[in-house]
């Protein structure tokens, strides 16, 4: 139930006070105190960068390069095809070496189009640098402008292009609310960005307000992260900023989901298939307000991030700093290599992440965690039994849907009724088949009833588009048809006197008559050409005009 009398009017300083809770949920084991409390690392330059035109919800971008071009860092790659869309930009130097489709970060193993470079070493930045401005002083459409141009999408897990949320919209917007729960078990990237970077990260949100210009902003952390808050406030008070406020959420999973933090924040409902801006809220993440950062005050693109590695399968788990388009092996490397004891890796945390069978796939701007676990840390699933409808998984269900009937629609292929239940409402949180006693992996057929209904859809999109196409085609062929026979109607009518004029008629002939004659008397004068002529055929022709004039008087006498 929307509660419409919530008001986000606070003092200066003020916090959220009575929080509010969203039903189901689960309290999950962190194991993040290693990764959490180790700084963060550096992950080098890789030798070869795989930087996939498509990293976020959206079109991909066009590419800009070919095979054997020198790029630069910074330089932008590919370019944004249309709104929905943001460009890539080379994470270092080198030269391009393919342009082709390579294996991305996707449950499914898809592969899509990469732009491979191979890297130099040199990490070389263009000669002229833009100079950094004064967010306060410019222009929020300007704002937006720069945000696109850096390539920037959100970073927690989603990927929607943040120029969409910040600039794309006409509601009036109450609260800016930026995320920093962290609920999925072994992630740390963002607790490590706060604790060390939390300065950028302030000046972020500050930028976004300026452009935005909420009534009320918000950081919503988890209550354990207690180092990180620490580091917010340290930064708030050197900023002397007061219209920041840091809100306490309890450790749940998933509270840090965008719709149930605002629940429990603000106790309002986001519509089914709707926006929190259709509710007056905007939600950004931690870490694509320490990009927005880097994107206005240094005017530097989106070209790295942080990411957890980490699970019992690696030597030494730890947050590392790596540039876009780094290959997983790379990053498997610098984090001390793998365990013996290895037995799967993810990307992502054990309840949203997937499974890879290839660490060649790269990190992209949505990656946050390359997790390596052991049969013992995380053992194989067993074998799915039939459903006993007990109704775990509907009293854990944090969007409160009816997994129940999702999974039996979607087994089913019935997807139109599966819709009819909500099922894009679904946020894969992977809590229905966690507490699932007959091992169904419920987000499975979750995950392949939505992207069959995208296959279709987009099959539905492309034949309407050719019905259509063809439809107007022999609409064109028919009007050409039809004036070709209006303008044969014509003619005759003039020729046959059928218009109703006699004289027409009498005009018609006579203008094909003075046609005819005025040809003849052109081919009759036409000279011929006389210039070639030698003086023995000149003279053979003077004597032959003679006989002619004497025959002429001899017939005239």
């Amino acid at each position: 139930m929307t509660n419409s009398g919530n008001s986000f009017k606070r003092s200066p300083g003020a916090s959220f006070g009575s929080l509010q809770t969203f039903h189901g949920g689960l309290r999950l084991p962190g194991h993040r105190e290693i990764t959490a409390s180790t700084p963060i690392g550096s992950a080098d330059i890789p030798p070869i960068l795989i930087i996939p035109l498509q990293q976020h919800i959206g079109e991909p971008a066009e590419c800009l390069v070919k095979p054997g071009d020198t790029v630069y860092k910074g330089q932008v790659i590919a370019k944004a095809s249309e709104p929905f869309s943001v460009p890539a930009h080379a994470s270092s130097s080198g030269t391009v070496i393919a342009v082709e489709e390579r294996l991305i970060p996707h449950p499914s193993g898809v592969k899509e189009n990469c732009v491979v470079i191979e890297t130099d070493g040199k990490d070389s930045c263009p000669d002229e640098q833009q100079a950094a401005i004064d967010y306060l002083e410019t222009e929020p459409a300007r704002l937006c402008e720069l945000i696109q141009r850096a390539g920037i999408v959100g970073m927690g897990g989603a990927g929607f292009p943040t120029q969409i949320k910040l600039c794309n919209r006409t509601q009036r917007i109450e609260l800016l609310l930026i995320n920093a729960v962290e609920c999925e078990p072994y992630i740390s990237c963002d607790n490590r960005l706060l604790q060390e970077r939390a300065a950028e990260v302030i000046e972020g949100i500050r930028i976004m307000r300026h452009g935005v210009a909420p009534e009320a902003c918000t950081i919503a952390i988890e209550d354990n992260m207690h180092e990180a808050e620490q580091a917010l406030r340290t930064a708030l008070e050197a900023a002397n900023e007061t219209g920041i406020t840091i809100t306490r959420v309890p450790e749940i999973y998933p509270s840090g989901g965008e719709r149930q933090l605002i629940r429990i924040l603000t106790g309002r409902e986001v519509p089914s298939q709707g926006f929190p801006a259709d509710i007056g809220i905007i939600c950004q993440n931690v870490g694509t307000a320490a990009a927005v950062y880097n994107a206005v005050a240094k005017r530097q693109p989106l070209m790295s991030r942080i990411v957890t590695v980490t699970g019992a399968g690696v030597a030494q788990p730890q947050n590392l700093e790596c540039l876009l388009g780094t290959p997983v092996s790379h990053l498997i490397t610098a984090a001390g290599g793998y365990t013996k004891d290895v037995e799967r890796l993810l990307i992502g945390g054990p309840m949203m992440g997937y499974a890879v069978q290839n660490d060649s796939i790269p990190v992209i701007k949505t990656t946050n965690c390359v997790l390596a676990v052991t049969r013992e840390e995380m053992p194989a699933p067993a074998p799915a039994q039939p459903c006993i409808r007990c109704g775990k998984c509907t009293a854990v269900c944090p969007a409160d849907l009816l997994p129940q009937q999702l999974y039996w629609y979607a087994r089913s292929n019935n997807y139109d009724i599966a819709q009819d239940y909500n099922l894009f409402d679904c946020i894969e949180c992977g809590c229905c088949a966690y507490v699932c006693p007959s091992h169904i992996p419920l987000v499975q057929y979750y995950r392949h009833a939505k992207t069959e209904i995208w296959t279709q859809e987009a099959q539905k999109k492309a034949a309407d588009i050719a019905r259509r196409r063809h439809e107007s085609r022999l609409s064109r062929l028919a009007r050409i048809k039809q004036e070709r026979a209006d303008r044969m109607a014509r003619k005759k009518r003039a020729l046959s006197g059928d218009d109703g004029s006699e004289d027409a008629k009498k005009t018609a002939i006579q203008a094909a008559l003075d046609r005819v004659k005025r040809k003849k008397q052109q081919a009759s004068t036409t000279p011929k050409n006389m210039d070639n002529l030698t003086a023995e055929q000149q003279q053979m022709i003077d004597e032959a005009d003679r006989r002619r004039q004497q025959k002429h008087r001899g017939n005239n006498n």
